[in-house]
């Protein structure tokens, strides 16, 4: 088929290439604007822009989507499908009325479950076992369209942010392929989501990094999972405030935020319910991402020592 794809960051390059991979033209790619990185502010483009310009796929990085400019960039190019991965923006009604298949998403989440902007980091910091992928039909709603497939996936009990979109991006390929010749045969299913199921995940803020030693270690490792790369969680240790990067949940007794134990196995920290939070990677303001036992080199922190 003639396919228009939208997206732009790591997550949605799997899903381009499996595109390219079935054999379907792509006969453009829409992505958020360059965006200056690093010491020297220069200009970075996405990774789908990087993808689509390394296959020779035009490439189109409107500011804004309602002005008409979009919608006379994509009726010029006449897509049958449009396919949206992670695109960060939401398409007006008159975009999607454009192609005569519609418009499809690949969502990071077993929808009704986790509709918005962080569905993944969201299913870690709730402690979930597992999640997956939605390829859906796009509404006006958040997430609230008709479900085409799904495909589960464990979530490791260590598995980060990062690691888990890694693999679900991967998964969202595969599937939208198969999703994508069913839409082709004129035999894909259109299921309509459980509104009372539904819940959201909201987007990320810096608000959500303080670690709460009266919470059980359990939530604060899901939480520190949950937060890499951005925001991270946070605590202060040997009175300095630090990221928090690596953790391990334990037994342990003692009044939550006092220090267990602090040497070459890293710090171990009382928690509630008798847990303990192992510190096993940090990264204090100002300084680099280091082992506990490196940091504890330079900030010594005392067994007893409440944080």
């Amino acid at each position: 088929m003639r396919i228009l794809f939208m997206g732009t960051p790591d997550f949605a390059v799997p899903s381009l290439e499996a595109l390219l991979g079935a054999g379907h033209t792509v006969c453009g790619v829409f992505t958020q604007p360059d965006k200056p990185k690093n010491r020297g502010m220069k200009l970075q483009p996405t990774p789908v822009k990087e993808c689509a310009l390394s296959h020779g796929i035009p490439v189109f990085q409107p500011v804004k989507l309602r002005d008409g400019t979009a919608l006379e960039q994509i009726r010029a190019l006449a897509p049958e499908l449009i396919v949206v991965a992670a695109y960060g923006r939401i398409l007006p009604q008159d975009i999607l009325d454009c192609p005569p298949k519609g418009c499809i998403n690949v969502h990071s989440s077993l929808l009704p479950r986790y509709r918005g902007a962080a569905p993944i980091n969201w299913a870690i910091l709730n402690g979930d076992g597992e999640t997956g992928v939605t390829i859906m039909h796009m509404a006006a709603a958040l997430d609230a369209g008709d479900i085409i497939a799904q495909a589960s996936a464990p979530i490791g009990p260590d598995e980060t942010a990062p690691e888990l979109t890694a693999r679900l991006a991967e998964l969202g390929g595969a599937l939208l392929a198969e999703t994508v010749a069913r839409i082709e045969a004129g035999t894909a299913e259109r299921i309509p989501q459980e509104e009372e199921q539904a819940t959201l995940a909201p987007m990320l803020g810096k608000e959500l990094s303080p670690l709460d030693f009266s919470r059980s270690a359990q939530a604060l490792h899901d939480q520190v999972r949950g937060l890499i790369p951005w925001p991270a969680a946070t605590a202060r240790v040997g009175g300095v405030r630090c990221k928090i990067f690596a953790t391990a949940a334990e037994r342990g007794s003692g009044g939550p935020g006092t220090v267990l134990e602090a040497g070459k196995n890293g710090i171990l920290i009382a928690c509630g319910g008798d847990t303990a939070l192992r510190i096993l990677e940090l990264q204090p303001d100002g300084g680099k991402r280091m082992r506990a036992a490196d940091y504890l080199r330079g900030h010594p922190v005392e067994a007893g020592s409440v944080l």
